[in-house]
């Protein structure tokens, strides 16, 4: 398999208009990677010129070592699965996984030979002699999947496959490219729009926004250890929750306070007071962070039940009385009702500080 390198990859379709930025990436020999982010982050046109099917403005493509942004595609062995699958509808699926290697000439015993072993990976040896029609979304995907494994490339690279696919397809799907994964031992590039299938698959997660790389980490410090107000929200489901206000000054200790003066707060500084003292913020917490428990340090408050979500063994209850609506996770096993006032704490451990201005995280610089 291969390592791939992106330096400073920028896609500019119109003059000063980029919809990729000085993109830099390192993906290991045999990583799963996951491109993420919203509708137009950038993220599938950064995965089509790693294919060669977009153009590079500029920056430099390694795979293997090997500079390839001026080679055309068939020469960057690399093998692409697309989301609406790209079958040829009159063609077997036999024919279709053992078409590209028709096209390269390969010998027909090798073709049989590796259509079988992928088909035998992905459960599809029943199914050789039907056609695409007459297949459900799921199996068609695997076939999708089966046509770029014959071709043993170095990169395999997966534009948003799963997103035809109803839910428990798409949970199936996922279980079964990561077991694909693990088999094969193979580098994969995957796109995706769902931060759930990016942080069930991926060993690192690059997080992208308007074309610009916010973060790139393990799925799990990009939980816990957001680097920015975009990334924290992006992640996570439900997304976390946001209150906005300041840093103030009293008796010489600093506190947290909101822009409805409902919640206050002693916050532990590791600078000066002064530094941080009118300093604008947002404070941010996860759904699970907030709840009837007391915690061994605690920011409580108060508020009524504008929403609930049972989701069998927990709930999601939606309060207000903040400057704006918290999300908080709690265990079902006592049914509240609509409009019931609750009391609920904020696990002081678990807080986030944004700088309004920048939305970077600060707590490195806040808290000791």
């Amino acid at each position: 398999m291969a390592e791939v390198k992106l330096i400073n990859i920028e896609k500019e379709y119109e003059v000063g208009v980029k919809v990729v930025k000085h993109l830099n990436l390192s993906i290991k020999d045999k990583e799963f990677v996951v491109l993420v982010g919203p509708s137009g982050c950038g993220k599938s046109t950064t995965l089509r010129m790693i294919a060669g099917l977009e153009e590079i403005s500029s920056g430099e493509l390694y795979i293997d070592d090997k500079e390839v942004s001026q080679l055309h595609p068939k020469h960057r062995e690399i093998a692409m699965v697309f989301q609406n699958y790209a079958l040829y509808p009159h063609m077997t699926v036999y024919d279709n996984m053992a078409f590209g290697l028709k096209v390269k000439h390969v010998k027909k015993e090798e073709i049989k030979k590796r259509v079988f072993a992928a088909a035998k990976i992905l459960e599809l040896e029943d199914l050789l002699k039907k056609r695409p029609g007459e297949m459900s979304g799921g199996q068609r995907q695997r076939v999708a999947i089966g046509r770029a494994i014959v071709r043993k490339p170095k990169v395999f690279l997966f534009d948003e496959p799963l997103s035809n696919l109803d839910a428990k397809l798409r949970g199936q799907m996922r279980a079964e490219i990561a077991k694909l994964h693990k088999s094969l031992k193979t580098t994969i590039i995957y796109v995706t729009h769902d931060q759930v299938e990016a942080m069930t698959l991926g060993d690192r997660i690059a997080v992208l926004n308007k074309g610009k790389l916010e973060q790139y980490n393990t799925p799990m410090n990009l939980y816990n250890h957001p680097t920015n107000k975009f990334v924290a929200g992006f992640i996570g489901t439900p997304p976390m929750n946001f209150v906005k206000g300041k840093f103030v000054k009293e008796d010489n200790k600093l506190f947290f306070i909101n822009e409805n003066n409902k919640l206050k707060f002693e916050v532990y500084p590791s600078q000066d007071i002064e530094k941080q003292e009118d300093k604008k913020v947002t404070l941010g917490f996860r759904a699970e962070t907030v709840g009837i428990k007391k915690f061994s340090k605690n920011i409580p408050f108060s508020g009524k039940i504008e929403t609930l979500e049972i989701l069998g063994a927990d709930q999601y209850l939606t309060v207000s009385g903040l400057d704006k609506q918290i999300v908080s996770k709690v265990s079902a096993a006592k049914i509240y009702q609509l409009n019931d006032v609750i009391s609920l704490n904020i696990n002081l451990e678990k807080i986030y500080f944004f700088d309004k201005k920048t939305e970077k995280c600060i707590n490195k610089n806040i808290f000791k």
